[in-house]
Protein backbone atom coordinates (compact mmCIF):
# COMPACT_ATOMS: atom_id res chain seq x y z
CA UNK A 1 0.00 0.00 0.00
CA UNK A 2 1.40 3.35 -1.05
CA UNK A 3 0.72 6.40 1.15
CA UNK A 4 1.06 9.89 -0.35
CA UNK A 5 0.78 12.98 1.84
CA UNK A 6 0.28 16.50 0.48
CA UNK A 7 0.14 19.71 2.48
CA UNK A 8 -1.56 22.69 0.86
CA UNK A 9 -0.86 26.31 1.86
CA UNK A 10 1.74 25.26 4.47
CA UNK A 11 4.76 23.00 5.05
CA UNK A 12 3.98 20.01 7.24
CA UNK A 13 6.64 19.19 9.82
CA UNK A 14 8.06 15.68 10.13
CA UNK A 15 6.18 15.04 13.38
CA UNK A 16 2.82 15.61 11.65
CA UNK A 17 3.82 13.48 8.65
CA UNK A 18 4.88 10.62 10.96
CA UNK A 19 1.58 10.86 12.85
CA UNK A 20 -0.45 10.73 9.62
CA UNK A 21 1.54 7.77 8.27
CA UNK A 22 1.14 5.85 11.55
CA UNK A 23 -2.64 6.40 11.66
CA UNK A 24 -3.26 5.73 7.96
CA UNK A 25 -1.14 2.55 7.95
CA UNK A 26 -3.66 0.96 10.33
CA UNK A 27 -6.45 0.95 7.72
CA UNK A 28 -4.62 -1.67 5.65
CA UNK A 29 -5.81 -4.44 7.96
CA UNK A 30 -9.46 -3.63 7.15
CA UNK A 31 -9.10 -4.38 3.42
CA UNK A 32 -6.25 -6.27 1.74
CA UNK A 33 -7.09 -4.80 -1.67
CA UNK A 34 -6.08 -1.20 -0.95
CA UNK A 35 -3.72 -0.04 -3.69
CA UNK A 36 -2.97 3.50 -2.56
CA UNK A 37 -3.90 6.13 0.00
CA UNK A 38 -3.70 9.87 -0.54
CA UNK A 39 -3.91 12.32 2.34
CA UNK A 40 -4.33 16.04 1.66
CA UNK A 41 -3.80 18.40 4.59
CA UNK A 42 -4.94 22.00 4.11
CA UNK A 43 -5.62 25.15 6.05
CA UNK A 44 -9.10 26.65 5.81
CA UNK A 45 -10.02 30.36 5.72
CA UNK A 46 -10.01 30.56 9.50
CA UNK A 47 -6.63 29.64 11.02
CA UNK A 48 -8.19 27.38 13.65
CA UNK A 49 -9.77 25.13 11.02
CA UNK A 50 -7.61 22.35 9.60
CA UNK A 51 -8.95 20.13 6.81
CA UNK A 52 -8.02 16.56 5.94
CA UNK A 53 -9.06 14.70 2.80
CA UNK A 54 -8.43 10.96 2.83
CA UNK A 55 -8.70 9.06 -0.47
CA UNK A 56 -8.36 5.29 -0.52
CA UNK A 57 -8.14 3.44 -3.83
CA UNK A 58 -9.58 -0.07 -3.87
CA UNK A 59 -10.37 -2.12 -6.96
CA UNK A 60 -13.02 -0.42 -9.12
CA UNK A 61 -13.56 2.61 -6.85
CA UNK A 62 -12.06 5.33 -4.70
CA UNK A 63 -13.41 6.03 -1.22
CA UNK A 64 -13.16 9.62 0.01
CA UNK A 65 -13.58 11.09 3.49
CA UNK A 66 -13.14 14.77 4.37
CA UNK A 67 -12.98 16.16 7.91
CA UNK A 68 -12.19 19.50 9.52
CA UNK A 69 -11.11 20.12 13.12
CA UNK A 70 -9.10 22.48 15.27
CA UNK A 71 -5.98 20.32 14.82
CA UNK A 72 -4.69 18.11 12.03
CA UNK A 73 -4.27 15.20 14.45
CA UNK A 74 -7.94 15.35 15.44
CA UNK A 75 -9.10 15.61 11.82
CA UNK A 76 -6.87 12.71 10.73
CA UNK A 77 -8.12 10.51 13.56
CA UNK A 78 -11.78 11.22 12.68
CA UNK A 79 -11.19 10.62 8.96
CA UNK A 80 -9.36 7.33 9.57
CA UNK A 81 -12.11 6.07 11.92
CA UNK A 82 -14.80 6.80 9.34
CA UNK A 83 -12.71 5.27 6.55
CA UNK A 84 -12.33 2.05 8.57
CA UNK A 85 -16.12 1.71 8.75
CA UNK A 86 -16.51 2.43 5.03
CA UNK A 87 -13.82 -0.12 4.12
CA UNK A 88 -15.52 -2.81 6.20
CA UNK A 89 -18.92 -2.07 4.57
CA UNK A 90 -17.36 -1.96 1.11
CA UNK A 91 -15.56 -5.29 1.66
CA UNK A 92 -18.74 -6.98 2.92
CA UNK A 93 -20.64 -5.68 -0.10
CA UNK A 94 -18.01 -7.06 -2.50
CA UNK A 95 -18.16 -10.55 -0.98
CA UNK A 96 -21.97 -10.85 -0.95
Amino acid sequence: MEIRIQSLKFDADQKLIDYVEKKVAKIERFDDNITSVEVVLSLMEKPENKAVKLQVAVPSETLVVERTAKSFEEAVTEAVDIMKERLVRNKEKRYE
